[in-house]
């Protein structure tokens, strides 16, 4: 068992890193516990043009890096192995690797969510290559391009009308006639006439291996068996993301799709000390830009909370004890 710290940040990527930034810039001696995969989605994405201070833009695996080495200048100290428990019980809370347990006055929560995949080792060789899962993220290299959009969800639809800006023709494929997504998202979808919807398809193979770009994706209908080989120079897939909460959720509050509920604009959770911030609490925005903020905003309320802590009871141990007369 090791000592007590001020605070302990679980997760590496953008927001993790920022509030070790800010919390060993307060001087609050911060351990992050960044997993073996440190970095988050970026150290997977490719060229990330839309942070702001890279106007040239900047590799993911680079940004990480050097959002890793910026928090270590002041002084954080980082474990790369995945926390395996938590005990939020009481303070100070526990946070264990393995056999080792390491205790703080806080915790901070950065552990991010993923997107889901459809599965295919072919998705997975190209990721990157033409194989995308943030419309927001990597839609302006498809300037003039055609896309495919994997999905039948809000999301999806989103997605694929952001895609238009960009894409001589976005089309949707999803397994099912009808739509999980709102009927509104579904009418805009399909009356615009850039987009065109295929169900019922599943993506059964991603084409393009063999040459390390993507070229297409093998459809197969869903009634039928039915393969259609479609042309395509970039494919977003869009069924959904996963907050990575398993190990919070227990002790933590969230949402129906596992999402760390926080209180109004704080990061504030449920169990006081203990801080939410990135894309395990955020399921709207998802953008390195806006988990680096909340980052930023859990660790000055860790500060916050240890100073009003501190303050309490020093004002405990000064206050004058009341005496008692001899009787």
């Amino acid at each position: 068992m090791s000592d007590v710290r001020d605070v302990i940040i679980i997760g590496g990527g953008p927001a993790g890193y920022t509030a070790a930034l800010y919390a060993a810039r307060a001087n609050l001696k911060p351990l992050v516990i960044e997993g073996f995969q440190w970095g988050g989605q970026l150290m997977i994405t490719s060229e990330v043009e839309n942070y702001p201070g890279y106007p040239e833009g900047v590799m993911g695996p680079a940004m990480m890096t050097q959002f890793r080495e910026q928090a270590e200048r002041f002084g954080t100290e980082f474990v790369t192995d995945d926390v395996t428990r938590v005990d939020l019980s009481e303070r100070p809370f526990g946070v264990f690797v393995g056999e080792e347990e390491y205790r703080s006055e806080t915790v901070i929560v950065a552990t991010g969510a993923t997107a889901r995949q459809i599965g295919l080792e072919s998705e997975r060789a190209l990721h990157g290559r033409g194989v995308t899962y943030c419309a927001t993220c990597d839609g302006a290299f498809y300037r003039d391009r055609e896309v495919v959009v994997v999905g039948g969800g809000d999301s999806a639809m989103e997605e694929a009308l952001f895609l238009t800006k960009f894409a001589s023709k976005v089309t949707i494929v999803h397994r099912r006639e009808d739509f999980r997504a709102s009927q509104i998202m579904v009418d805009r979808a399909k009356a615009h006439e850039k987009i065109e919807i295929l169900t019922p398809y599943v993506v059964d193979e991603v084409l393009g291996v063999e040459s390390g770009k993507l070229s297409g994706v093998r459809l197969s209908h869903v009634e039928t068996g039915e393969q259609l080989d479609y042309t395509t120079d970039g494919l977003f897939v869009a069924i959904g993301h996963d907050p990575t909460t398993k190990l919070f959720v227990d002790q933590l509050d969230h949402d129906d799709a596992g999402y760390l509920l926080t209180r109004g604009k704080t990061t504030e959770t449920n169990v006081p000390g203990v801080f939410a911030a990135g894309d395990v609490q955020d399921h709207v925005y998802r953008q390195a830009v806006t988990a680096a903020g909340s980052g930023c905003a859990a660790a000055l309320d860790a500060e916050r909370f240890l100073a009003d802590a501190h303050g309490h009871l020093e004002a405990a141990l000064t206050a004058p004890r009341e005496q008692t007369r001899p009787a």
